[in-house]
């Protein structure tokens, strides 16, 4: 009896470790589960973020898809007190900035999506170096008239271009009553949409085209090394007096000019940008007669990428009239832009060591 007893406890004994083992190994695979389903739920999350989106050309960021294959347009700005506040110039995707004769200077805004406007500008007339500067972007350049060193390349067959002064294509501006001539020229959307089709450029950017930055990743912001402090970026163009001051809550820099804050009239909300390039050009007189300026736009240089509160030293370099112009760290490898709007500042080299950057806005303030 006692041996059947002791018996039947072992077989017990068995049947409940192979329980306690099978419940454990149970448990195990459950969680090995729960976990890849987790991995896999993951994954399609962040491809259904950009299902119908390309990155665009001009800022890196998602788009519509569509909207992303579409030419931008390159708009001449005017850039006098007298102008400001300008009309939905915040809605630019990249912003160039010139000198230009008498110590002003003039701006470029690229918009990829210019729809929905009334009311952009004013619009004003073209410098040669422009030209070249829109042609990278594949752009259709709007202005109004030019310089005379710009005529031939203008009529030539280099750029589609939208003149507010001659024939064709002028019917799609109009000027208002509330500044005077020549700060009251504008375009709206629709007159751009209109100046296309009447001059039959084509809409889509050109099937070779390559595109002009490279940009960071979503999850791979840049965070640039071996750089200097940026809070303040203050640029030495006589005229305006301009000054970039860099927020750390949303990490862009705000544009000031006239001492003041540049607002756009629509919205008025202050101009900013995620990145700042200074590009130093050599120039020259052009014109002795009206200081008509003409920027090196070719041959290479100096200059600094700014951006998240940071500044290094650059390098650029274009390798034809057509070609983009490519940008470069101290290890000479093309620098990666972080996703977001640029300003770029076309700097003379005369006046390079003018330009300063901060690395706090008290420092700035005691050098003004």
């Amino acid at each position: 009896m006692k041996k059947r007893l002791c018996t039947l406890c072992l077989i017990l004994l068995a049947v409940g470790t192979t329980f306690a083992g099978c419940k454990k190994k149970t448990s195990d695979q459950t969680s090995e589960k729960k976990e890849t389903q987790t991995v896999a739920t993951e994954e399609p999350q962040l491809a259904d973020n950009h299902e119908g989106q390309a990155q665009s050309i001009l800022t890196g960021e998602w788009i519509d898809e569509s909207l992303a294959s579409k030419r931008p347009i390159a708009l001449m700005i005017e850039n006098t007190e007298a102008t400001l506040p300008q009309y939905n110039i915040s809605k630019a995707d990249l912003i160039y900035e010139c000198p230009v004769e008498g110590g002003i200077t003039r701006l470029m805004g690229l918009y990829q999506d210019y729809s929905g406007m009334d009311r952009i500008g004013n619009v004003r007339s073209c410098r040669l170096y422009y030209v070249y500067f829109a042609k990278e972007f594949d752009a259709i350049y709007v202005h109004a008239g030019e310089s005379k060193y710009a005529v031939d390349v203008l009529d030539s067959d280099f750029i589609d271009n939208i003149d507010g002064i001659k024939s064709v294509g002028n019917t799609c501006f109009y000027r208002t009553n509330d500044r005077k001539a020549p700060h009251n020229l504008y375009i709206s959307s629709d007159g751009i949409s209109q100046a296309i089709e009447e001059l039959g450029y084509r809409t889509d950017l050109n099937a070779d085209y390559k595109g002009h930055y490279q940009f960071a990743k979503d999850e791979n912001p840049v965070t640039l090394t071996d750089s200097s402090d940026a809070a303040v970026v203050s640029l030495a163009y006589v005229n305006p007096k301009p000054w970039f001051e860099y927020h750390e809550d949303d990490g862009l820099y705000y544009r000031y000019e006239f001492g003041n804050p540049q607002k756009d009239a629509v919205t008025d909300e202050q101009l900013a940008v995620k990145n700042i390039i200074l590009q130093e050009c050599n120039s020259h007189i052009m014109d002795t007669g009206n200081g008509t300026l003409d920027v090196d736009y070719m041959s290479g240089g100096k200059g600094k990428y700014i951006s998240n509160g940071k500044a290094i030293d650059i390098t650029w370099k274009k390798d034809s009239d057509t070609s983009p112009t490519r940008y470069y760290n101290a290890s000479g490898n093309e620098i990666t832009l972080n996703q977001g709007k640029t300003w770029v500042c076309i700097i003379p080299s005369d006046t390079a060591e003018n330009n300063i950057v901060y690395g706090s806005k008290d420092e700035f303030e005691a050098n003004k």
